[in-house]
């Protein structure tokens, strides 16, 4: 297959990449924007269950595709799922803003949940196929920045545009509409090697494509065996014990990522902090998530995944805990809760840095779908057991709590997965 050298690389896949993972954001707080409105004025016939329902179904939906469909990007290549990915949801996002009830209003935002799930696997998996060798963490966790930069943006936009609830979700769709023909037309395919035999050899051979320089360092597999792709090769050595550890840790992450993001506000409030003091530090720990993602990426290129992933974990055990202690100097709150979402957030952006590195190109999407659907459990648990506290009025500090164990559970669990792995047929192999 032809390599492409990093001079002649060109910068579309990554910010396609990029602006792919910023539609991930626009989900992440879209609906946390319009349910306020929904349920004060009763349309469609929102109420505070049917608005608990709609948000559950979403998380179902995007982890449904993160583990059924992203695996596909493995078997058809990355761009044709990518572009198929962003084009359901973009489709699916727009019929929520014509509704007509609360049912089709879920479904709707489940289907769509279908496609954004499975598409940032796909990107992620993309872009690590695309990246320069030893660039895998700068890689996953700059193209994750897109992520937290749509959740600010769409936060923003919200403050125009809502109580428009619906022109909310027709400008999410028509950004993504917008952003197809620029994947259909720059956006070359990473892995021939995986696409369908009828493509033929003439056509393999006429694409511009590159190489995965950093697959030197992923779980190496004989060229001249056709290559199986699918969930059941999570299940054979020596995979089982890695994907437990990453499941684990997935969960664990986006627990915290969307536990946070959900609750923080009422967390500061159960403490004695003005409301809007809860609010500016939500968009406090947001940009702390930002500074995080570029720190992380360096440091874990320079020193290795493993040993950065382990300590972002545990730091972010730390200053949770840190954060259940009511701090009275306005500056050093803001400096711990920024500080806080510096490792918490791009935590579970190393952890699928790391899963890049561990399994080979032809399971790549595979084991990011895998990584990226078992979290979306823990996107579903967290808000609710944080809901939980919040209900029984032990919120500050039980809250924090619970997030610093999450954190020291997700240490534990990748603890134990090496920092490489060679498949059984590799002669090298560790018996």
């Amino acid at each position: 297959m032809p390599t492409m050298s990093s001079a002649r690389r060109s910068q579309w896949p990554v910010w396609l990449c990029w602006l792919a993972m910023v539609l991930d954001g626009f989900d992440l707080v879209v609906l946390g924007t319009v349910i306020p409105t929904l349920i004060k004025t009763g349309e469609l016939g929102f109420d505070a269950f049917g608005a608990t329902f709609a948000a559950t179904i979403s998380l179902v939906g995007v982890g449904l595709g993160a583990l059924f469909i992203a695996p596909l990007s493995d078997k058809f290549g990355r761009r044709k799922l990518l572009i198929a990915c962003v084009g359901s949801f973009s489709l699916f996002t727009i019929g929520v803003a014509f509704a007509p009830n609360v049912a089709v209003f879920s479904l709707l935002r489940m289907l769509a949940g279908l496609g954004l799930g499975a598409c940032l696997p796909a990107a992620l998996a993309y872009i690590n196929d695309y990246a320069p060798a030893g660039s895998a963490g700068k890689s996953t966790t700059r193209t994750m920045t897109g992520y937290h930069v749509g959740a600010v943006a769409t936060a923003l936009l919200a403050i125009f545009i809502v109580p428009n609830w619906r022109l909310m979700f027709v400008i999410g769709g028509v950004a993504g509409l917008a952003l197809l023909p620029f994947l259909w037309a720059k956006l070359p395919e990473s892995l021939p090697e995986v696409a369908p035999a009828k493509a033929g050899s003439a056509e393999a051979g006429n694409r511009k494509v590159t190489e995965p320089a950093n697959a030197t360092n992923a779980v190496g597999s004989s060229a001249a065996t056709k290559p199986k792709t699918g969930f059941r090769d999570l299940l054979q050595k020596p995979y089982p014990k890695v994907a437990v550890g990453i499941g684990i840790a997935s969960f664990m992450g986006l627990l915290l990522v969307y536990g946070l993001n959900t609750w923080l506000p009422q967390l500061m409030a159960a403490a004695g902090y003005p409301v809007s003091t809860g609010l500016t530090l939500l968009l406090v720990l947001n940009l702390g998530a930002v500074a995080g993602l570029f720190l992380a990426g360096i440091l874990a290129d320079k020193h290795g995944t493993k040993k950065i992933v382990l300590m972002w974990f545990g730091l972010s055990a730390v200053f949770l805990a840190i954060l259940s202690v009511k701090i009275q100097n306005e500056f050093l709150l803001n400096a711990a809760v920024f500080v806080t979402g510096v490792f918490v957030f791009s935590s579970q952006v190393l952890v699928y840095a790391w899963v890049s590195q561990l399994f080979p190109p032809r399971l790549r999407g595979t084991a990011l779908g895998f990584a990226a659907g078992v979290g979306r459990l823990g996107a579903i648990v967290g808000p609710a057991v944080t809901g939980t506290l919040v209900a029984a009025n032990i919120a500050y500090p039980a809250g924090f709590y619970v997030f610093a164990a999450a954190g020291l559970l997700a240490v534990a669990a990748l603890f134990l997965v090496p920092h490489e792995v060679k498949a059984e047929s590799d002669p090298r192999a560790e018996p």
